[in-house]
């Protein structure tokens, strides 16, 4: 398969551009205290619910119709000579552990930081558990486990509350923290040899450890290891990819969600490139000789590895070692991963947040110049395909352009390898006033359907621009329910709502009227289901509207 040309070669790359995705405007809650706390409920209020887990006893506490317990350890926390080394299991507590709070986000590699510098650790393995109220242990209700994005830079899966989630589809929701940055992910031979996976990629054996605490504990919240999803957005999404190839995950989910992160375009280094990455930043971080780099490292402060990270931006997990021994989409489409039912889509206009975000005042002639040269001899097609005067704006224009090389045509063909192998659910998000993310809308621009744009619509979201609408809250409770649905049976079939076949199985169509009492009949091959405010409908055009047959000739060009 080949992939598509990547954005005009002024214009900063797109992995880059995804590490801006979650770290604007970021709203955490201070710090959890992790001393003991008295079980007694609040003088004169309800009881409040606790549950067991394997570690000892939580209390959390109820919000609206649901249950939280926040700030609960996964693993033992990594720092001293635990850093840059694979998690362990939490340490058990005496007494009742209080769960009504947050726990820090991981150190964040990012340059715009967090609105809170207190909310931010290396003491940082933590997950968040929303419950239905009527949840007790022995429910057996479907798991839904997230995973933030950022780049694998930064992000906290603090900003997805999941208690409407929880209430409106009797879900179990699962939030989790990994560690980011460097201290997620360095392939340096003298950390993976301490490890029997001989892999660097720290930040996805969290996830896996976080995968196996649900495993043993998810049940005493009601929920059914069992049936647990997997779900993740962009970077997340890159990281349910990869649970899908590390043989290490097998068995610890049964289905599949990624948004905004197809498999073929968020691609991993391989070995040799990802060390010789880790080489040239222990250096920068003042670690340059092999025999002490391992110490030296775990001896260096955090702001020194964030700014060693600056010129060198983390790649994401390798791939080569024990952990993921294949690129996931290499993985995938030779049939050696771990088969689930998948649930993928991508928003309409993914890539107008990006150059929204870099190139706001974009003239026709900076376009037309950038596309030529980033284009070579295909560069009068590409700008004859997108014209400036057919989209409005030299921005609007460029936008569709990166929107459909990038994310578009790569999820329709991600999904493609997946439907051949699993039952496989497409999606477009649609909807043409939603807000972009706080501190980022730029004055005079749409960046409606942004990359991200879905987000508010899903979680109990604390980055958003502005409250959504009531319309558009309607349009979120469809998605809740059938992400909800999608979890609990492994296809997303809600009766009142629109039909959603899986893709690449017939043809047909499907109307919808947004009201909650959507209908819609048919199979398609291609087909993909439009999530749109005021109609939700299926769709087999998807891949001519974003022009995927040209894209898939130009040759691949590196992110």
């Amino acid at each position: 398969m080949k992939r598509p040309g990547n954005p005009p070669s002024r214009l900063p790359s797109l992995r880059s551009l995804l590490g801006t995705t979650l770290a604007l405007a970021a709203l955490l809650a201070s710090a959890p205290s992790t001393a003991a706390a008295s079980a007694a409920a609040a003088p004169g209020g309800p009881p409040r619910p606790a549950v067991a887990v394997a570690q000892g006893a939580l209390r959390g506490q109820a919000r609206g119709g649901a249950e939280e317990f926040l700030g609960v350890p996964y693993a033992a926390p990594p720092v001293g000579t635990d850093r840059l080394r694979a998690p362990r299991p939490p340490a058990r507590w005496h007494g009742v552990r209080e769960a009504t709070r947050p726990a820090p986000a991981c150190l964040q590699f990012s340059p715009f930081g967090l609105a809170d510098p207190q909310a931010v650790s290396e003491d940082c393995l933590y997950l968040d558990v929303y419950r239905p109220r009527t949840a007790r242990p022995g429910a057996r209700l479907p798991v839904i486990l997230w995973m933030h994005g950022g780049a694998y830079s930064q992000g906290t899966g603090t900003q997805f509350g999941g208690r409407t989630m929880a209430e409106l589809t009797g879900s179990v929701v699962v939030s989790i923290n990994y560690r980011l940055g460097q201290l997620g992910h360095l392939a340096l031979p003298e950390l993976s040899r301490e490890n029997g996976l001989r892999s660097g990629s720290f930040g996805l054996m969290d996830q896996v450890e976080a995968l196996r605490w649900t495993r043993a504990n998810i049940a005493a919240f009601g929920g059914d290891p069992g049936s647990v999803t997997v779900s993740g957005q962009s970077a997340g999404s890159g990281s349910v990819c990869a649970l899908l190839a590390a043989p290490s995950a097998a068995g610890l989910f049964h289905r599949a969600v990624l948004q905004s992160g197809p498999c073929t375009l968020l691609g991993t280094p391989d070995l040799a490139a990802a060390e010789a990455h880790a080489r040239s930043f222990a250096a920068k971080a003042g670690c340059s000789v092999p025999a002490e780099a391992a110490v030296c490292l775990r001896g260096v402060s955090g702001a020194a590895l964030i700014e060693a990270a600056r010129a060198l931006p983390t790649p994401g997990p390798a791939s080569g070692d024990g952990l993921l021994p294949a690129a996931p989409a290499r993985a995938i489409g030779s049939g050696a991963w771990n088969k689930v039912p998948v649930l993928i889509g991508s928003t309409r206009s993914e890539a107008r947040f990006f150059v929204a975000l870099t190139q706001p005042r974009l003239t026709a002639e900076e376009y037309a110049a950038q596309v030529l040269g980033g284009y070579g001899a295909a560069g009068p097609e590409v700008l004859a395909r997108y014209p400036v005067a057919e989209h409005g704006s030299p921005y609007l224009a460029l936008s569709a352009l990166m929107t459909d090389s990038t994310f578009a045509c790569h999820t329709a063909w991600t999904a493609q390898l997946f439907a051949s192998q699993v039952p496989t659910f497409v999606y477009e998000f649609d909807d043409p006033r939603s807000p972009t993310l706080a501190g980022a809308q730029v004055p005079g621009l749409d960046e409606s359907n942004a990359h991200s744009a879905e987000l508010a619509y899903l979680h109990d979201f604390t980055m958003g621009e502005r409250p959504l609408t009531p319309v558009q809250v309607a349009l979120g409770n469809r998605m809740k329910r059938y992400w909800g649905a999608f979890a609990r049976f492994g296809a997303p079939v809600v009766p009142g709502q629109a039909v959603w076949p899986p893709t690449g199985t017939g043809t047909g169509t499907g109307t919808g009227t947004g009201t909650g009492t959507d209908t819609g009949t048919g199979t398609g091959t291609g087909t993909v289901l439009t999530l749109h405010p005021s109609a939700t409908r299926t769709t087999t055009s998807f891949r001519a509207d974003h022009q995927c047959a040209f894209w898939r000739t130009q040759p691949p060009r590196p992110l």
